[in-house]
């Protein structure tokens, strides 16, 4: 079984900038995709960006297109998402996942493995 483990979140004003990190120890090389995803309360579970293995091609939401940037370090085992021109609509509990087969999913039932997620707080 594949663990990952997010970190970075905390409280930043609106317009400032986060970056959360996912790390992967032990066993990763069952993981191809990955891909960040946030949960607000109330809400489902939503796609933020994916990323593939090699890093070549990511995906975004449309929300936040142009405003974050998903990229990994295969050497280090992780994976991370640069969000900048933070706005309140990102407060969110922020999930990295990683996913067996090739490909980037939008969809949380695309992947297998699952971090515990990470707090981010958007204040004006």
């Amino acid at each position: 079984q594949v663990h990952l483990v997010e970190s970075g979140g905390g409280l930043v004003q609106a317009g400032g900038s986060l970056r959360v990190s996912c790390t992967a120890p032990g066993r990763t090389f069952s993981i191809s995709a990955m891909g960040w995803f946030r949960q607000a309360p109330g809400k489902e579970r939503e796609f933020v960006a994916g990323i593939s293995w090699s890093g070549d091609t990511t995906y975004y939401a449309d929300s936040v297109r142009g405003r974050f940037t998903i990229s990994r370090d295969n050497a280090e085992n992780t994976m991370y998402l640069q969000m900048n021109s933070l706005k309140l609509e990102d407060t969110a509990v922020y999930y990295c996942a990683g996913k067996r087969g090739a490909g980037i999913g939008a969809r949380p039932d695309n992947y297998d493995y699952w971090g515990q997620g990470t707090q981010v707080t958007v204040s004006s």
